[in-house]
């Protein structure tokens, strides 16, 4: 007899996997549903949206709404550091090390909850309130190879933030579009289409040198991502 805190489901399961997280145990089941009419019952607020995926907002839409990102990992840094070090100090094998061990493991269960949360978040948001989604196919492994972004980059999950939405926009008939990797969505002047050779990371404002529009990087990059839909739509139509 197992005992669960939830209600296991009353439907054939198809297959079942147990795991362990620190010390709690989680059963996760497979099963069959039927499928539902895709966007039957949503009313969109905006048709079409582009979104500018970042280190310093994880996601910027070009309706100028920003999510920050929850950064689970940079705000508990200083504490997991200070437990990995006593735990250094503990005798291997003793039930202090042991305890420290488990504390480690919870404060890891912690963050990756916390990411998980947010990103489930956002991604149902973007999803259930478009009917036209444009994101970036970022080159994650090229950004995780510059050390000075390595750390920021694993904790904003771009990876899991695009399947999430690749998933749940299929679920509820929203369509996502990713852009082409090479498309200049962050040098291109979102007023003209005038393109900057360069662009450093650290030029947060936008200028374009023609038509002396300005604009926050972001929300010009995203607002470029929500021009390049029409763009795509018109060329395959």
């Amino acid at each position: 007899m197992l005992k669960t805190y939830e209600k296991v489901p009353s439907v054939p399961i198809k297959t079942c996997t147990i795991s362990r997280e620190a010390d709690r145990w989680f059963i996760s089941y497979k099963v069959e549903v039927k499928d539902l009419e895709p966007g039957c019952s949503l009313t969109w607020m905006h048709p079409d949206v582009g979104v500018d995926l970042g280190v310093k907002a994880l996601a910027t839409l070009s309706t100028g709404k920003v999510f920050e990102g929850v950064k689970a990992d940079k705000q508990h840094q200083a504490k997991l550091s200070r437990m990995q070090w006593l735990h250094r100090n503990k005798v291997k094998g003793s039930a202090n090390w042991k305890k420290a061990q488990m504390q480690i493991a919870r404060l890891h269960r912690r963050v990756a909850n916390l990411r998980k949360d947010y990103l489930h978040k956002l991604t149902t948001y973007i999803a259930k309130n478009h009917s036209f989604v444009t994101i970036e196919d970022l080159n994650v492994r090229g950004m995780m190879a510059n050390h000075k972004l390595a750390a920021a980059v694993q904790d904003m999950s771009f990876y899991e933030l695009r399947r999430q939405l690749e998933y749940k926009c299929k679920l509820v008939g929203t369509k996502l579009i990713v852009a082409d990797r090479f498309y200049p969505s962050s040098k291109s002047c979102s007023k003209c289409g005038h393109l900057k050779k360069s662009l450093t990371l650290d030029e947060r404002i936008y200028h374009c040198e023609v038509c002396n529009f300005k604009c926050d990087r972001d929300l010009n990059a995203a607002i470029n991502l929500w021009k390049y839909a029409f763009t795509t739509e018109s060329s395959s139509g």
